[in-house]
């Protein structure tokens, strides 16, 4: 939009394809379109009336199916007046050519602006492509070097927004064909840059990870506020639905602009319930003050006007609502979590909250198959199990697979071998080496937290310096920044929290591939916090809940639709 009025165009019509309306809604409203004389959204992939008098933006990815929308615009008789083409990443030869060679005339501008990525928060983005777990590491997969091409080339345009060349780094024998494509696309990018001043190695680093490294992050019932809304209430497209005292059905969207939800999101639910009487005292004398003011003023409406303060209202709706979200977990924990959470700690951690060592898992587990839970918070537990002995026999598979009763879905469990984590024991199991962790001992922690996400160790070894090389190497160059046995905190000058001081330290890009948990987003935050010369972002294919990577996990054994008979399709 700012690139169009540089041109000193006035245009009225905006057309998105699927992708690029869910990243304008990520980070903009329609005000702010409306701001730009933009006073029309379409779908590029809809009819829509000719309004031939009529400029329009094209904001689209370059897909063969979008350019092909594109072209029907255009042919036979043109829709609009002109098009100006804004493309998210860089557009092929081939697509590019037959946009040319069947609309050159009708296209007035044509630029690739790098943003094939959704910002979701101030340090979270997201490819938003939760098919490409399925592509990844499904064992029918067909597409899956097509599917790393197109997160490599996401992840080139989150680097270019950023203004970074990073040294990309990965684990080894664990996804170096997507580490590759991204440092040969960063470099092609850059060598192709506009600027006569060549970019190198900027004061960042792009670590790969995969999902497979940390298995147990996303099935664990974690409970600080944000992981345990997703994991437990019905939340779709970060909409929250609860219920007013007189019964009638609200909704509040849970994102950045509600204050109060960006205050709590990383906080332990107990502390957030410590916040709950001070949220209900402050509802309350505001509804008192209210009162008294229609009592003693009624003169020019001046209460009325008081309702109507838009910071006054949207501050008391924020209130309530995360008082009815934290009610609603509260009874959630109290009701079944509560009695899950002590032996999925215990078998995550391989320790008790004293600190004495787990000696039979079987035994932690026992408790939790014995109890009415649901299945899928025993399929979870059984998990927790699994990981905790680095794989179990077959025999004990089928007693456990029999106990939950999922004979017909084994697939929840056994798919995971798809990704490389071990669950049936076998004689070569040595090969498979966890990642070694940070001793905690002595950080304050919640019993029924005690579980730290494996990305936070690794976060804090890059950040001082400590990953190694040998383990995590370079694709390529080294930034010089990084090159050295001193933590990157001692060879930068300590600046305050700020965004724009953050950026003036390193920075450390993080992609997930196969899905990040909301536990591991909130990790880059204090992170971050903690180490204030350098800024943690994260991102992935797409965000995780448990129960939704359970459903991929099961996916992955499925065959190809196509493959599917009538009589195979029935429940």
């Amino acid at each position: 939009l700012t690139t169009c009025t540089y041109y000193k165009v006035t245009i009225r019509i905006l057309i998105l394809d699927h992708f690029t309306t869910r990243l304008l809604s990520s980070c903009c409203k329609m005000s702010d379109l409306m701001s730009e004389d933009i006073t029309i959204v379409e779908d590029l992939h809809k009819n829509r009336e000719p309004v031939p008098e009529m400029k329009a933006i094209y904001f689209m990815r370059p897909t063969a199916e979008c350019i092909d929308a594109f072209i029907n615009d255009f042919k036979p008789k043109a829709k609009y007046k002109a098009a100006y083409v804004f493309f998210t990443d860089y557009c092929p030869d081939d697509l590019f050519d037959k946009m040319k060679k069947n609309c050159a005339k009708h296209i007035k501008v044509c630029k690739e602006i790098n943003i094939s990525f959704l910002p979701l928060e101030a340090q979270v983005f997201s490819c938003d492509n939760a098919e490409a777990f399925k592509s990844i590491y499904s064992p029918n997969s067909k597409d899956r070097d097509q599917t790393l091409e197109m997160i490599a080339d996401q992840i080139v345009t989150l680097c270019a927004t950023l203004d970074e060349y990073p040294g990309v780094r990965f684990k080894k024998y664990s996804q170096p064909k997507l580490a590759e494509l991204v440092d040969n696309k960063l470099a092609r990018h850059y060598e192709l840059d506009d600027n006569p001043n060549k970019k190198g190695k900027t004061q960042a680093q792009l670590l790969i990870v995969d999902r497979a490294l940390d298995p147990v992050s996303p099935i664990l019932h974690e409970l600080t506020y944000q992981a345990m809304a997703y994991d437990l209430i019905q939340i779709k497209d970060n909409t929250y639905e609860y219920k007013l005292k007189d019964g009638c059905k609200k909704e509040a969207l849970l994102n950045e602009e509600d204050e109060l939800w960006v205050k709590l999101r990383h906080m332990h639910i107990a502390e957030v319930t410590g916040q709950i009487p001070k949220l209900v005292k402050e509802i309350s004398a505001s509804r008192g003050e209210r009162k008294q003011a229609d009592e003693k003023i009624s003169i020019g409406g001046l209460s009325q006007l008081m309702k109507k303060m838009p910071g006054f209202r949207k501050q008391m709706a924020q209130k309530t609502v995360h008082l009815s979200l934290a009610e609603d977990l509260m009874n959630h924990y109290q009701k079944n979590v509560e009695k899950l959470c002590k032996a999925e700690q215990d078998l995550a951690v391989g320790a008790d909250a004293e600190g004495q060592k787990v000696k039979d898992p079987m035994r932690t587990l026992l408790p939790v198959l014995l109890h009415p839970h649901d299945t899928t918070d025993k399929i979870r537990a059984v998990l927790l199990y699994i990981f905790s002995l680095n794989g179990t026999t077959a025999e004990n598979l089928n007693k456990l697979i029999q106990h939950v009763k999922i004979e017909d879905e084994r697939g929840y469990i056994l798919n995971w071998e798809h990704l490389g984590v071990p669950i049936l024991s076998t004689p070569s199991m040595f090969s498979f080496r966890k990642q070694s962790r940070r001793d905690r001992s002595d950080e304050e922690t919640y019993k029924v937290s005690r579980w730290t996400p494996v990305i936070k160790d690794l976060m804090e070894d890059v950040v001082e310096n400590k990953l190694e090389v040998k383990d995590w190497p370079y694709q390529s160059e080294c930034p010089s920044v990084w090159n050295g046995s001193r933590a990157v905190s001692a060879r930068q000058k300590h600046k305050g929290s700020s965004p724009d001081d953050l950026r003036s330290g390193s920075r450390l890009i993080v992609f997930v591939l196969g899905g990040v948990t909301y536990s591991e987003m909130r990790c880059a935050y204090e992170v971050t916090h903690a180490n204030k010369s350098c800024e943690v972002i994260i991102g992935s294919t797409h965000i995780l809940t448990p129960r939704s990577l359970l459903e991929d996990i099961y996916n992955l054994g499925k065959q190809p639709m196509e493959s599917f008979s009538i009589e195979e399709d029935k429940p």
